[in-house]
């Protein structure tokens, strides 16, 4: 039972649905591939899906209530109860009747597993952008929200439906059946199917149907079935508001599982039950969100659009009964008392929680710490594995206040390393704080910043110096500032006193290999695009989305015993698009150095291979490169490529998951202008390196992604295998 309810507090996917009657078109010849016809209403639908979006208006609001539960399809409550009553399966004399033993399946004789709901408003201004605030949540068995969940948007407001993306043309079949009148406007009928769904016999034979306003072209219904009868079914509804196209409701039925009952054989208990004693019942999500209170044009007050995309108003479920369209039933009220009790029983707040956490920002919430699970084991060619446990008092300890603490050791190189950090905020409406560090450690030398980078680009990188082990041991203090300026800029400003010492042999300029160096840093990270939402702990990012800028500036100054006087620059733009061809994907980056700067000040060029091996297999790196060799080459300056673009073929493999290929090209070229200032074995990278890659999305039906990569151009060499790399990526790290 605590498995179930943690599983449901956190898996439960936000989907759009809404019930409606299919006329049936009967004639239709099913084939391999779209009829012209539908095609070209659907090139219409796209053509003219933004001139029918909403974000056309000057300005517009509007709320919404949405309810989420777990439970026996309503047809078969009944059914259930009575059996339910009339066999002896639940009335067997217990120890105790405690919480403790109460199944799912008693659950469901008087109420949901689960049940959550939420009100929202939405607004929107030309001049100031979108604003959402959650008006009041509650969800069933937890005390506190979980407030990366609560802020969880609908799949189909405000974007065009996923079956109607030009990207995913070539995932389904569209046929034109017919046209029917819906609210008195006149709609274009357009079923589909998935391309793999060329068995209709004792199934569906569509997955879905389209319903498209012959007037706008805007879409006016889009309904989801699942390839087996009673499985689920999702259904969108828009409504014609102010001449825009408004989502109005959305309704979801998906089928979970099946649970089996039988009677109990009170004469011949060890004997097994004939099949027809057994009754099974499956167990559904629903999702019901209805769309009310539209207004437009709106006063607009700048006031009102503060602060993050999402604001968080009541978090207590006590104003629901204003925004619920339709009363609570009397399952729906058990619900909370029920699965509240076994919330608190079970302790479901925390474990969610940790969950969360986890999910979201690579975090373990436990109590009024927070441990960050990048830490806890990684590994490098210096350190080898290297295990660490970073711990941060969070805003249970004290919202304003949050002191860390983060040590760890290198099996490899036999050392302790640690850090201690204070944060201290100014204010709890949004990310924005003064921060201390003291700290000793290590770190690769010529590294990419990565500060302001999310926990899934992080993780991305995590492989990057698995063959290089030219690491920089740096211990001092800094002090910085952390602003987030708005929604989709943040700024970073640091001072910081090291000693800094090449722990591999080097000589910088004949004056040895340890150095003092006071130095400022500035940090820029712009996404104006990207979601996120304020929660006691801080920001959370909900939705990354592109494009992105990542700068950073940094100074160093001969004041305070330092030995520098050099400026460094490194930059960081990503951004993706989708057309007709596929997705397309870029990273472009890059830095300079001036002035005299050790080695690990300047830039390696994050090779992955490994010089002392035959065969390149490596992990995934944001930056990196599968054949090149990690630690070899070092630049002052350099700029470089990664481009990939998802064919628009999808396939099957083995198991249920679609496959795809995504064609990848990487390069780079730079230059060191004073490579006799370094006093080791490198070469400057100054010819134009490339390598070219094929990666299988979903491999084997898997959530890995495969790829192998060839090194082409200037450093090819008539090694094969020195030129090849195999690299495994995980699905969930995305582009």
């Amino acid at each position: 039972m605590k498995r179930i309810l943690l599983f449901l507090c956190l898996s439960i996917c936000i989907f759009g649905f809404s019930q409606s009657k299919v006329t049936s078109i009967e004639g239709v010849v099913i084939e391999d591939k779209s009829d012209p016809r539908a095609l070209e209403i659907l090139k219409k639908v796209n053509q003219y899906f933004h001139e029918n979006s909403p974000k056309t208006l000057d300005s517009y609001s509007y709320k919404s209530y949405e309810k989420i539960s777990l439970d026996i399809d309503e047809d078969s409550i009944a059914q259930f109860n009575k059996f339910f009553e009339e066999t002896g399966m639940f009335k067997k004399k217990r120890e105790k009747d405690s919480l403790n033993n109460i199944s799912a399946r008693k659950i469901f004789s008087k109420s949901k597993l689960f049940l959550w709901e939420r009100a929202q408003e939405f607004l929107y201004a030309k001049k100031y952008g979108e604003k959402i605030n959650i008006l009041d949540n509650r969800i069933s068995g937890l005390k506190q929200p979980i407030y990366e969940m609560i802020a969880l948007q609908q799949s189909n407001r405000d974007k065009l439906p996923d079956q109607l993306k030009q990207e995913n043309r070539g995932l389904y079949r569209f046929f034109l059946t017919d046209t029917i009148d819906m609210d008195g406007r006149k709609n274009f009928v357009i079923r589909f199917r998935e391309v793999n769904y060329k068995k209709p016999d004792k199934k569906r034979k569509y997955n879905g149907a389209i319903y498209i306003d012959t007037d706008t072209y805007g879409v006016k219904k889009i309904e989801n079935f699942s390839k087996n009868k009673n499985d689920g079914i999702i259904t969108s509804t828009w409504t014609y508001f102010n001449n825009k196209w408004f989502l109005a409701h959305e309704t979801v039925k998906l089928k979970m599982s099946n649970m089996a009952m039988e009677e109990d054989d009170k004469e011949h208990p060890n004997e097994k039950h004939d099949k027809k004693n057994k009754q099974s019942f499956g167990t559904y999500a629903f999702l019901t969100s209805r769309y009310f209170d539209y207004k437009s044009p709106t006063e607009n007050n700048k006031n009102d659009f503060k602060g993050y995309t999402f604001s968080v108003k009541n978090i207590d479920g006590k104003t629901l009964d204003q925004y619920r369209t339709d009363p609570l039933t009397e399952r729906e009220k058990n619900t909370y008392k029920t699965i509240d009790s076994l919330g608190k029983k079970y302790n479901i707040d925390r474990k969610a929680k940790v969950l969360g956490g986890l999910l979201l920002n690579g975090q373990i919430k436990v109590g009024v710490v927070d441990f960050a699970v990048d830490e806890i084991v990684n590994y490098n060619l210096y350190e080898g594995f290297r295990v660490g446990l970073k711990a941060k008092l969070n805003e249970n300890f004290n919202p304003y206040f949050s002191p860390d603490y983060t040590f760890a050791y290198g099996f490899k190189d036999d050392k302790w390393k640690y850090r201690i950090g204070l944060d201290i905020k100014t204010t709890l409406e949004k990310d924005s704080y003064f921060r201390v560090d003291y700290y000793d450690d290590v770190t690769a030398s010529g590294e990419f910043y990565r500060r302001l980078w999310n926990f899934k680009m992080r993780m991305a990188n995590y492989g990057n110096n698995l063959n290089n082990d030219r690491y920089y041991r740096y211990k001092g203090a800094s002090v910085s500032y952390l602003n987030d300026v708005t929604n989709g800029l943040t700024l970073v400003f640091a001072a910081r006193r090291n000693l800094e010492e090449a722990m591999f042999d080097y000589s910088f300029r004949d004056r040895g290999s340890s150095f003092d160096n006071f130095n400022t840093l500035f940090t820029l990270k712009y996404s104006p695009n990207s979601t996120n939402l304020m929660t006691p702990q801080g920001k959370s990012l909900i939705d990354q989305k592109y494009p992105e800028l990542y700068f950073n500036y940094e100074q160093s100054y001969k004041i305070f015993g330092g030995d520098f006087n050099y400026t460094r620059f490194d930059a960081l733009f990503v951004h993706n698009f989708k057309t007709r061809f596929g997705t397309t994907g870029f990273r472009l980056y890059g830095g300079m150095v001036f002035g005299d700067a050790p080695i690990w000040k300047n830039f390696t060029m994050n090779g992955l291979a490994s010089p002392r091996r035959d065969f390149n297999f490596n992990l995934t790196s944001f930056l990196g490169f599968a054949t090149l060799e990690g630690g070899k080459y070092y630049n002052d300056r350099f700029v470089a490529y990664y481009f990939t673009h998802k064919l628009p073929w999808y396939f099957k493999s083995f198991g249920q998951n679609i496959s795809s290929f995504d064609f990848v090209l990487r390069g780079t070229i730079g230059n060191m202008k004073y490579p006799e200032y370094h006093q080791f074995k490198f070469r400057p990278l100054n010819h134009l390196y490339q390598e070219v890659g094929l990666e299988w999305n979903n491999f084997l039906s898997t959530y890995f992604n495969l790829g192998l990569f060839y090194r082409v151009g200037y450093y090819t060499t008539p090694n094969f295998m020195q030129n090849f790399a195999i690299q495994f990526k995980l699905k969930l790290l995305e582009f």
